[in-house]
């Protein structure tokens, strides 16, 4: 696998804008919501697939995950650490690597306004449901459930950020989509309006 120099540039400014978003609140602490911190790390995930492409959208998101897992403490909440992968949120973690690489892969195909917003959503569905099935088995097989704790429970615990992820998911699309048009930057070329 071959990298310029500029890629190299690109994977290092979104796993440091995943940092930065997964620590927001503490730099904007009105957006801790009931004790739950809300992040922007599916925005960035989603911006990461739909402006660099699949390859090197995916590859931000193993090195932000590599480097939390080394002990750097950019994991929500500035956590870090091998430890993490018993978490039961550790799978919206995983979940960015495959929400960057899809959303990549449909814009890549057709890069019309249509599809940076398409994608943007199926990525958002892809996040949803490889980190809250994570939490759930995290939860049934290693980490102590709360009382009453189940499949449905753990999809209800969702619906809290889900407005403000579809909205970040569609603002992800349409940044994305515009940076391709108004800047010499492109992966893929997309056709003027």
């Amino acid at each position: 696998m071959k990298f310029r120099a500029i890629d190299i540039c690109y994977i290092g400014l979104f796993t440091a804008f995943m940092m930065i978003g997964a620590n927001i609140t503490s730099i904007v602490p009105f957006m801790v919501i009931g004790g739950v911190p809300i992040t922007l790390q599916t925005f960035f995930a989603i911006l990461a697939g739909a402006t660099l492409g699949s390859r090197l959208g995916a590859i931000s998101m193993v090195v932000y995950t590599i480097v939390g897992l080394a002990g750097a403490p950019v994991f929500a909440r500035f956590s870090g650490g091998i430890g993490d992968i018993v978490s039961p949120t550790f799978g919206f973690i995983v979940s960015f690597i495959f929400t960057s690489y899809i959303v990549g892969k449909i814009i890549e195909k057709k890069p019309t306004f249509l599809m940076f917003i398409t994608a943007s959503l199926i990525g958002l569905v892809v996040n949803y449901i490889i980190g809250t099935n994570w939490m759930y088995f995290a939860y049934q097989l290693w980490a102590s459930a709360p009382n009453g704790f189940t499949y449905k429970i753990a999809w209800l615990w969702m619906a809290a950020p889900l407005p403000k992820d579809i909205i970040l998911s569609i603002c992800a699309g349409l940044f994305a989509m515009r940076l391709h048009r108004t800047t010499k930057f492109r992966q893929f070329s997309v056709p003027a309006k």
